[in-house]
Parts: structure tokens; sequence; C-alpha cells
């Protein structure tokens, strides 16, 4: 058997293509701002960047099969604002059961849209930009008309993203705990191939035997729960809850899984790839005030590097395929 070459196997792996890139971006970097690369600045990008990080992996379901979701930061702001008031009025005072509270809510909204679409056959795009609407709106009713919930109105919610555990913030043991059930559940679980499978081909899927409609569901809830864990966590790393927390942040979201390869038809896409994805876009958002850009010019320069890297990604993606059709050549 021919040996490939280094470059081959580099091509040959979406994944490795953006590891590739990863690195090259943390060297420049560097090079410009040795501060970069310390560990006190990437475990702060990572802590800063844990919403978008954490949510990435329910889009990355909801991608898998031919779904969008745009009213995840609508979700988020409910369920961090619920949870600020609740805390500001001290209905509550334990974490754990604000944590539960936010979970339980965001797993609500995801389930009502995952029936709209599964069941009344709403165009994704449709019925999440309704309720992106009426989320957000909900979250300002929850904040009675614009009310916000300051740090020491939050209690000991706030100190959950300032604890260490094992001496790592606790911040990030929930991103790694998240991409590791993750990483199992979509590699080896039948429910995560079932989510493969429907994505590729819905029709065949349901011949084999696959309750398309509840995979599709279940899509959603899984993005929902996630949303809710996202609105915890903003309103404890930043120590306040506001109803227009994260308004826009869903881009951000599906721009992580765009760069990792997840396909926007459906049926492509790992866990390790929204990993990489979030990471060239968290690594962007740090670097661009790093190396001194003015904060007016920093979104259109976000916006060209996203592009740059998935062009290229997709070069690359291209020069793979034809590797690989040349190996299968007699």
């Amino acid at each position: 058997m021919e040996k490939k070459s280094v470059l081959k196997k580099i091509t040959g792996s979406r994944e490795a293509l953006l590891a590739v890139i990863l690195i090259i971006m943390f060297a420049a970097i560097t090079v410009v701002s040795p501060s970069f690369l310390t560990p006190k600045s990437l475990m702060d990008m990572l802590k800063n960047n844990a919403v978008t990080m954490v949510m990435s992996l329910g889009m990355l379901c909801v991608m898998l099969v031919g779904g969008i979701d745009i009213s995840i930061m609508s979700t988020l702001a409910l369920s961090g604002m619920s949870i600020g008031m609740l805390l500001k009025y001290e209905y509550i005072t334990s974490p754990v059961l604000a944590f539960a509270i936010a979970l339980l809510i965001g797993t609500a909204c995801g389930l009502v849209i995952g029936l709209v679409i599964s069941r009344a056959d709403v165009p994704p795009i449709i019925a999440t930009m309704g309720f992106m609407y009426i989320y957000r709106a909900m979250g300002y009713l929850v904040s009675n008309g614009g009310e916000w919930a300051s740090a020491k109105a939050l209690g000991t919610f706030k100190n959950f993203a300032t604890s260490k555990l094992l001496g790592l913030n606790c911040v990030i043991w929930v991103i790694i705990l998240c991409y590791v059930v993750f990483f199992v559940f979509m590699k080896w679980t039948r429910t995560g191939r079932k989510i493969y499978a429907v994505g590729s081909n819905a029709n065949a899927a349901e011949v084999s035997g696959i309750n398309v409609k509840n995979i599709k569901m279940l899509v959603y809830v899984i993005m929902g729960f996630l949303a809710g864990l996202g609105g915890a966590l903003q309103v404890s790393i930043y120590a306040s809850a506001m109803p227009d927390m994260q308004q826009g942040g869903e881009m951000d979201v599906i721009a992580a899984c765009v760069i990792g390869g997840v396909s926007m038809s459906g049926g492509r896409g790992t866990v390790i790839g929204a990993l990489l994805g979030s990471l060239i876009l968290a690594t962007i958002a740090k670097a661009l005030p790093l190396v001194g850009f003015d904060a007016l010019w920093q979104n259109t320069i976000k916006g060209i590097l996203i592009l740059v890297v998935v062009v290229v990604n997709v070069v690359l993606q291209r020069v793979a395929d034809r590797n690989a059709l040349k190996g299968r050549e007699m």
C-alpha cells in the first residue's frame, strides 16, 4: 500500500486543515502580541467565548438535519433574565436551582420550536424567526419592561464563573464536559447516528424505520437545553442579567459551525469540527483588540477573516476530494 505524504494526510481531513489554520493563527498573533499565548490569556479567551462554544454543539445537531435556529439568543435571554429576576427578588438563592430553572426554560423553548417545525412542517428559518421575536419579547416582559439584575442582586450565583475546580475555572469544565458528552453521543450512540442519517437522506431514514419527526424535534430540544445553559453561563460570567443580552450573537454560533465544516444542507459535520470552528472564532475575537484594531473596524475585519478561513477550508477540501478520487482510480 502506498504511504500517504504528510500533506495528503492533512488535506484529507477537514479537522486537520482547521487545526493547521488555528496553529498558524496562534503563531501569527503571538509574533505581534507575545502576551496572547499565555495560560491566563487562553483561559480568559475560552471563558469569554464559552456561550458560543457550548451553543455551537446544539447548532451542530440542528444543522446536521438540515435545519437552522436563529432564535437561540432570544431563548438565552429569556432563560438568563428569568433566573436573574428570581435571584434579584430572592425567590431563589441556590445557584444549582438557578441553573436547573434556566435549563428547564431553555428546553421548553426548544421543545415548542421543535413541535412547530416537525409537526406543522413550518420551515425552520420562518419558525425560528418568529420565536426569536417572541422569546425576546418574553425576556422584556420578565424584566418588568427593562429592569436588569446587577452583580449585587445575583448573590452567590455569579461566583460560579470565578470559582475553580482542580485548578481550572468551572466555566472551562462546563465546556470540556459538554464536548466530551457530545463527542460520545454523536459518535457512538444510535440516536447520534440517526441524526446523521436524517440529515443525509430523510426519506431513506424514514424507510429504514427512523422516526424523522421525532429526530427533528429532538435536535431543537437539545439546542434549547444548551441555550438555557448558555443563559445561565452568560449571567454568571458577566455578573448581570439584561433582556437584550447576546442580541445578534446567533450569527457567531452559526459561523462557528460553518467554519468547522458543518454543512448547511445537513448530514455532514463533527463535534471536533465545531470545537475547532469555535476556537478559530474565539481566537479572532481575542486577537483583534490585542493587535490594536479600532472597535469600529473589528466586526469588518472579523467578517473578512471568517470568509478567508471558510474559503481556504473549502479550497483545501476540494483538493482533498480530488486526491480521494485519484486514489480510487485503477
